[in-house]
C-alpha cells in the first residue's frame, strides 16, 4: 500500500468504490466556456482541457493540493473519507472513516487541517500522524458543522460553519443537538482562542482571501451570492458587502471559492464555475458537468484547477495561477 511520509492511512473496514487512474483521464470535448467578457481570455486559452481525476465517489469535498508531497487531496462526504491521489500512482483512502470530513488546507507547518463536519470540530493531523482538536467550542458551546475552511498568513484559521452536518442525511454523526444560534465565520488565534469573526450570515459556505489578504469572501449557499469583509492588520473582520449575485438555472450552488494571483474570484455555482473579476463583475463561466462542489488550485505551477462533484473530480488548465496553499 502506498503512503506518503507524514500522513496516516487509518482504514477501518471497507472504503467506498472510487475510480482513479494514474494520471486523469482527458475528456472528449474539453471544458465548455461561456465568456461574458473579454477579460475572461486573459485566464481561460480557447480550448481548456477537461481531465477526469477520480470517479465513483458520493459527494465530493474539501480539495487542496499537498506541494510539498505533490499530492492532490479530497474528501467523500457521505463516504466518510479522504483520499489521496498521487499523479503516477493513483488514489487510495488515507483516512477513513473521517467523520465525514468537509473542507480542508494545510496550516503554516504543513499540516492538514480539516473542518469535520461531523464531528462538529476542527482537528488536525499531526507530523507523527496523530490526530489533534484544535477548535470544537466557542463560549463554551459546541460548534454546528465547520464546513470550509482557511489559513491566514499569520496563522490564523477561519472557517465556515453552517448546521447542514446536523440534518443531511448521510453526513450526520451522532450528536445532532445544535447549540449555538449563529451560523457565522469563526477564528482560531495562533495563541489558541476562538472568537467569531462574522456574525450576519444566512448559511456560510465558501471562504477564501484576496491575494493581500486585505479582504475575505464568503458566500451564502441560500442567498446565492458572495460578500466582501475589510480585513484589519490583527486579522479583526469588519462589515460585509456584497460582491456579486449569482445567476443560473442549472444544477450547482454558491459552495467553494477560490482566488488567482491576480485577485479574480471563482465560486461554484449553477452550471460550474463563476469567474469573476476583483470588482464583482462576472467574467464568465466553466461549464461542467455534474453538480460543482468545491475547487482548488494545483500541480507545480499552481495554475491547475481540480473542481469537485457530486461523485467526481475533474481538472482543467487556465493562464494564470491560483493564490498558492502554505
Amino acid at each position: 500500500m502506498y503512503r506518503l511520509p507524514g500522513f496516516v492511512l487509518n482504514c477501518h473496514g471497507a472504503t467506498p468504490p472510487l475510480t482513479a487512474a494514474r494520471a486523469p483521464q482527458r475528456g472528449g470535448e474539453g471544458v465548455d466556456v461561456e465568456r461574458k467578457s473579454a477579460g475572461l481570455d486573459t485566464i481561460v486559452g480557447p480550448a481548456p482541457p477537461l481531465d477526469q481525476v477520480a470517479h465513483g465517489i458520493t459527494f465530493g469535498e474539501g480539495p487542496v493540493w499537498d506541494r510539498r508531497h505533490g499530492r492532490f487531496l479530497f474528501t467523500d462526504i457521505i463516504g466518510d473519507t479522504i483520499w489521496q491521489w498521487v499523479p503516477g500512482v493513483g488514489a487510495e483512502a488515507l483516512i477513513h472513516p473521517s467523520s465525514h470530513a468537509n473542507g480542508m488546507t494545510f496550516d503554516l507547518q504543513g499540516r492538514l487541517v480539516v473542518a469535520g463536519w461531523s464531528a462538529r470540530t476542527i482537528w488536525r493531523v499531526e507530523h507523527d500522524q496523530s490526530f489533534t482538536t484544535i477548535a470544537s467550542r466557542y463560549q463554551g458551546k459546541k460548534l454546528n458543522s465547520p464546513n470550509d475552511i482557511v489559513v491566514r498568513s499569520d496563522g490564523t484559521i477561519y472557517w465556515t460553519d453552517s448546521p447542514g452536518g446536523l440534518v443531511i442525511p448521510g453526513m450526520v454523526g451522532e450528536d445532532l443537538q445544535r447549540h449555538l444560534d449563529i451560523q457565522g465565520v469563526f477564528c482560531l488565534t495562533p495563541s489558541g482562542d476562538v472568537h467569531l469573526a462574522i456574525a450576519d450570515c444566512v448559511y456560510p459556505n465558501g471562504l477564501a482571501f484576496s491575494k493581500d489578504e486585505s479582504l475575505l469572501y464568503v458566500n451564502d449557499t441560500r442567498l446565492g451570492l458572495v460578500r466582501a469583509f475589510d480585513v484589519a492588520k490583527d486579522g479583526s473582520v469588519g462589515a460585509g458587502r456584497l460582491f456579486h449575485k449569482l445567476s443560473g438555472n442549472e444544477p450547482g450552488v454558491a459552495d467553494g471559492m477560490k482566488v488567482d494571483v491576480e485577485d479574480n474570484v471563482y465560486c461554484t455555482g449553477p452550471g460550474g464555475i463563476h469567474i469573476m473579476d476583483r470588482n464583482g463583475d462576472l467574467l464568465g463561466r466553466l461549464l461542467l458537468p455534474g453538480h460543482c462542489t468545491n475547487l482548488a488550485w494545483g500541480d507545480d505551477d499552481w495554475r491547475s484547477l481540480y473542481v469537485t462533484t457530486y461523485h467526481s473530480v475533474v481538472r482543467t488548465r487556465l493562464n494564470i495561477p491560483g493564490v498558492s496553499v502554505w
